[in-house]
Parts: structure tokens; C-alpha cells; sequence
């Protein structure tokens, strides 16, 4: 992606299913563990830069003894501080004391994060300030480890006002208006109620108080306490905690929007937001990791019980189609070939732009996410070329020659890397104030490769949102090369309509082709449309998000997707630009074909899988209008 778009959270859960000692004597060091996590935070780190946490924790130790052990940060390199942290403890140990720092026993009663069980965290902030406040794992401790919680997560709830009306309607005070600080409580209630529960069933057939303890940390119903405690929840979450006693889980929502997978043997349990990286990190194949299914948590207990249950009844499954876009590490099989078929499926588009002139076109991407989309419209325009290359031969029939036939076989698409990205100008570029100064510095270009105003550059990107560094940096220096015309192609659909469940797209009016059709609105004589769907927006603002409907999609409805599209290269073409721009989008019907299990669209439908959906996109008009920044839930 072109533009710089925070986006969904990572999280990594490690279950050790051994004591210590055999980690020790099988791979050489205690600390097997830690390092896991480590690892798969690291091949994560694409997924949040604004902060990090890790937490470890301790099973079976003596009362007074810690067993919940936190860092967190918001430093520039997150993880790094993070596990510095950590293991310059370790490295005072060692040095301080070698003859026990080896000894796994003697590390677990002495050393923190000698544990079994940890949670990581990888923060990309949709909401609230870049500190460590906000920056997960959160906790809630307690006296007794059975009510102490620990929670992180990649998700985003719609109805966070409701949740928290409905906490304080059960008399808590919470100290925060946020879904982190509402989910936090909300399981923590439930556990709460649990362990009364279980304390009054336990206290009555005369178990004394510290026998109570242990049938509480052993007989607690972790899939009880998450179905009820997300009952309400309307959003795309995937969620780990842990229990202070042991019991830890990842549950993700019914509708699959936010992703999660597992792999199990008899010596650890590993969740991760991304397969590839659980198939790195432990060196196992494609078909050993497995899906948590939408509605279902993964709960491994204190004991080492490992369960796969079903906490919501699942819904028509909406995973995030911009995971298959773009997020997602492109390491991953499945999103490897997808994103190759959402290019392959745009070449006969392409070619019928350039009128099949290959002689006269150029063809390259935007680095370095679209570069797997560019080696699928190549492939894509070189088996429509095949079929191109057989009616040339065909028309000519008998009279065809040598010389025709070396012609007709030796044409190939020119392909050429065109963009450069300055990887190191990108960090500097951190919000909307100074972003415009610096955006036009990010791409260079490869000169001498384009004839001056002869050649046609069609130069691929995986999705264009708001189109800033397209007008800003990408069009300007791609008309520096003196092309005739500019084709940029997005291998997504036209962002129309807000997320809300995790990522940075939550501003009606900053989508370029929201812009755009405001504009056609207004320019064909239609602002009519605008102040109806302002009316019902605003009629509709205070029913249940149940009963709310996206009249937004009104807004686009008498125009066609190419009429927006052409308004939206005349909105990003800058004055200087001398060449002819076009912009071509994916089509919806092609994103589905080439994600078939990943039906997630409504960035480019307005088709939400959660009421919520409808809620924020029609506050989200009503911001529009009123002129109210900030996000719409």
C-alpha cells in the first residue's frame, strides 16, 4: 500500500505443556519459552509499531511468591525494548550467579518471566494516545490468581457505549470509555461470578477455604465465563488471556473478521495472529496449523487440557478480505496465490486500456506489498497475449512468413521496476501535519526506461484509500519519466465505506472515492442526495444499531464504479502533471473469485456483518457533514 494505514493488532500465546527442566535438557536452555515468543513477535512486528508487551506467568508457586510478571512499551522499537528488558535480567542472573542460572528450578523460584505460560502484543493504535496506558497486555489482579486476568488482543467493538452503561448498570465504576478497558471488565465480572459461584457450591458441601482455592483454579468454566461475557459484543476480535492460576485462551469473534491460528503437539500450544509465522517460528508444515474457528475459543487449562469450544454461534463468515489484501504477511500460502489472482484477474482490464500496444507500455508496481499482485497481472497479460498471438497468426493463414511469425512469437510485456521506495524517509512520516512535506520524498524512480511521450506506464498498487501519496509523490515523480499516458491500477475495489473492527479507516470524507462522488453529486446537479441522506442518517441516530440502515450507499448509487473512478484520477492528477492519468480498480466480483473464503468486503460494499457497521457509518456521514473530526465510534 502506497499510503501509510495503521491497521489490525498481532497477538502470541505460549502454552509450555513440560516443567522447565525438559526444555533444559531437550533444546539446551529454560528459556525456550520466552525466546518462542520472542520470535513470534518479531515476525509479527507488521502488525504494530506504536507499542509492545509481553507478559509471563507462573504456574504452582508458593503463596507470596510473584507469578505475573509485565513489560510494556511505546519505545521506537518496541519489541526490542520489550525483550531487552527481559533478558538483561536474565544476563545479570547469569553473571551473578552461573552456577544456578542453568538450573531451571532455581530460575522459576528467582528469576521473572522463568515461566510456562506468556502473552505478546503487538500495538497499532486506531484509538486513544501512543502510550504505555494503552498498550497491552492489560491486567486485573486479584488476591486470589483465579480472579486475576490478563488481556490482550486485536480488536475493535462497535457499541462500546452500551457495554460500558451496562457495566456500570451491574455497579462498577470502570475507569476508562475504551472496548480495551470494557472487554477487561466485562470478562473479568464474569470470572468474578464464577469463582462466588463455585466458592458458595463448594463452601456448602464443607470444603475449607484454601481446599476452595484449589477446586476453584481447577473446576473453572473457561468457555462459560467468555460466552457470557461477550454476548453483547459487536465488533471482529481475536483475544488471548490468561488466568492467574494457569488457565489461558484465545477466543475470536462469530463472524471471523479478525484472524487467529494454532498449532499443538505434546509440548506446547502457539497462537498467532498469522500462520506463516507459527510455521516459522516452529518449523512445522502448512497443514499442522490450524484455524481457531470463528466463535470458538482455544482454551488450554492449568492442567494442560488443550480445548477447541464454541463460545458464539458462528455467523456467516466475514474474515477481513484487506488480510488477503494486503496485512497479512504475503509469506502465507493462501494469500501468496490470492493476491497473485486478484492481478491475474485484472490483465484482460489492462490490456484493453493499453488497446494490447506492449510495444508501447510499461509495466511495474508500487513496492513492496504489490509486488505479488504485479506477478499475477503479468502472468495474467501473458496468457491473454498467448490467445492474441494465435489470431495474429491465424489472419494471416497461408501468406504468413518467417519474419511475421518471429514478430508475432517475440513480443513480450515490458516489465520494469519503475518505483523505488526510501524505506528509511517512511519512519519520519508519523501524521496528516507533516506528512504533506515529506510524502512526495518517499518514491524515486528508475530513469531511461520510458520513450518520452510515446510509452503508457501502468504501474500497480494493492489498494489506493485516500490517494495522498499518489497526488503527492507517486504521480509527480512518475511524470517525471515523460510518459504519454499513466495507468495506476488498484488490485482492491474502491474504498467507499469506514472500518470499524481494527483498522485505521474509520473518516468517511478522507476516502478519495467518497470525495469523489460527493463531487459528481454536485457537479451533475444532485446535492438533493446528500441532504436526504443527511435527514435519514440523522432520523435514524438514535434507534438501535439493529434497526439502522446504510443509507450512505445512496451516495454512490447513480454513478458507475468507472464514472467514480474517472473522477477520482481527475482529483488526484496533480496541476504539473503533464501525462494523460487513468485509475482502474479491482471489481468486487473479482476480489470474491480470487478470495473465495474471505468474504469480508465491506470497506468496498457497505455490506457490514455487525449492526455496529451501520451505526458508525452513519455517524460517520453525520461527521461529514457537521464538519466533526474523529473517528465514528
Amino acid at each position: 500500500m502506497s499510503e501509510q494505514i495503521k491497521h489490525e493488532c498481532g497477538i502470541a500465546l505460549i502454552r509450555l505443556l513440560k516443567p522447565l527442566e525438559y526444555y533444559r535438557l531437550k533444546y539446551g536452555t529454560w528459556q525456550y519459552g520466552v525466546n518462542k515468543l520472542y520470535l513470534l513477535m518479531e515476525k509479527q512486528h507488521n502488525r504494530g509499531q506504536d507499542g509492545a508487551g509481553a507478559v509471563g506467568v507462573k504456574l504452582n508457586v508458593s503463596p507470596g511468591q510473584e507469578y505475573i510478571f509485565r513489560h510494556r512499551s511505546v519505545d521506537p522499537n518496541p519489541i526490542k525494548d520489550v525483550f531487552g528488558k527481559i533478558y538483561k535480567e536474565f544476563n545479570h542472573a547469569a553473571t551473578s550467579f552461573p552456577q544456578s542460572f542453568h538450573d531451571p528450578v532455581w530460575a522459576k523460584e528467582n528469576l521473572p518471566f522463568a515461566g510456562e505460560v506468556y502473552l505478546g502484543h503487538l500495538r497499532y493504535g486506531t484509538f486513544g494516545r501512543n502510550s504505555v496506558e494503552y498498550t497491552h497486555p492489560v491486567m486485573r489482579q486479584n488476591n486470589w490468581r483465579s480472579r486475576s486476568l490478563v488481556l490482550a488482543g486485536n480488536f475493535n467493538l462497535t457499541n462500546v457505549d452500551e457495554l460500558f452503561d451496562l457495566l456500570v448498570g451491574l455497579g462498577q465504576h470502570p475507569k476508562g470509555f475504551t472496548d480495551t478497558v470494557t472487554i477487561l471488565e466485562k470478562v473479568g465480572h464474569f470470572i468474578d461470578e464464577e469463582n462466588e459461584l463455585l466458592f458458595r457450591q463448594y463452601k456448602n458441601e464443607g470444603f475449607k477455604n484454601k481446599e476452595i482455592s484449589k477446586l476453584i483454579e481447577e473446576k473453572l468454566d473457561v468457555r462459560k465465563i467468555l460466552e457470557r461475557a461477550s454476548r453483547d459484543w459487536d465488533g471482529g476480535y481475536t483475544i488471548g488471556g490468561i488466568i492467574g492460576h494457569g488457565d489461558a485462551f484465545v477466543v475470536r469473534d462469530p463472524w471471523g473478521i479478525r484472524p487467529a491460528f494454532y498449532y499443538a503437539d505434546d509440548e506446547i500450544v502457539v497462537v498467532a495472529s498469522e500462520r506463516p509465522v507459527i510455521q516459522t517460528v516452529m518449523n512445522v508444515g502448512w497443514n499442522q496449523v490450524s484455524e481457531i474457528e470463528p466463535g470458538n475459543a482455544l482454551v488450554i487449562k492449568a492442567d494442560g487440557t488443550v480445548k477447541h469450544e464454541l463460545v458464539r454461534i458462528p455467523q456467516t463468515r466475514k474474515s477481513c478480505s484487506f488480510e488477503r489484501i494486503y496485512f497479512s504477511r504475503g509469506s502465507d500460502r493462501d494469500i501468496y496465490l490470492e493476491r497473485k489472482k486478484l492481478g491475474f484477474l485484472l490483465a484482460p482490464t489492462i490490456l484493453g486500456k493499453v488497446n494490447h500496444d506492449l510495444k508501447k507500455t510499461v509495466f511495474s508496481y508500487i513496492p513492496n506489498t504489490a509486488e505479488t499482485a504485479f506477478y499475477g497481472m503479468m502472468e495474467g497479460i501473458r496468457a491473454q497475449l498467448i490467445s492474441w498471438k494465435k489470431e495474429k497468426i491465424r489472419a494471416l493463414g497461408t501468406a504468413i512468413s518467417d519474419n511475421d511469425i518471429e514478430e508475432i512469437i517475440s513480443l513480450q510485456p515490458r516489465m520494469e521496476k519503475i518505483a523505488v521506495k526510501d524505506v528509511k524517509m517512511r519512519t519520519f512520516i508519523a501524521d496528516d501535519t507533516s506528512r504533506d512535506d515529506l510524502v512526495a520524498h518517499v518514491y524515486d524512480v528508475t530513469y531511461g526506461i520510458v520513450e518520452n511521450y510515446e510509452d503508457t506506464l501502468v504501474v500497480i498498487d494493492d489498494s489506493i484509500v485516500r490517494g495522498t501519496t499518489l497526488k503527492m509523490s507517486i504521480l509527480k515523480i512518475l511524470d517525471r519519466l515523460k510518459p504519454k499516458k499513466i495507468i495506476i491500477i488498484s488490485s482492491a475495489p474502491q474504498i467507499r465505506y469506514p472500518d470499524c473492527y481494527g483498522i485505521d479507516m474509520a473518516i468517511l470524507g478522507k476516502f478519495v472515492a467518497f470525495e469523489a462522488a460527493i463531487v459528481l453529486l454536485k457537479e451533475s446537479k444532485r446535492s438533493k442526495i446528500i441532504d436526504e441522506v443527511y435527514r435519514k442518517c440523522k432520523e435514524q441516530q438514535h434507534l438501535p444499531k439493529e434497526e439502522m440502515v446504510n443509507y450512505v450507499k445512496e451516495i454512490y448509487k447513480p454513478f458507475t464504479d468507472e464514472q467514480i473512478s474517472a473522477k477520482i484520477a481527475v482529483l488526484l492528477k496533480p496541476d504539473e502533471c503533464k501525462a494523460e492519468v487513468e485509475i482502474v480498480y479491482q471489481t468486487v466480483e473479482n476480489l470474491h473469485i480470487a478470495c473465495p473464503n474471505d468474504l469480508g468486503d465491506w470497506y468496498f460494499t457497505g455490506d457490514y456483518p455487525t449492526p455496529g457497521g451501520n451505526k458508525v457509518v452513519n455517524t460517520s456521514f453525520i461527521n461529514f457533514i457537521e464538519g466533526i473530526k474523529g473517528r465514528a465510534y
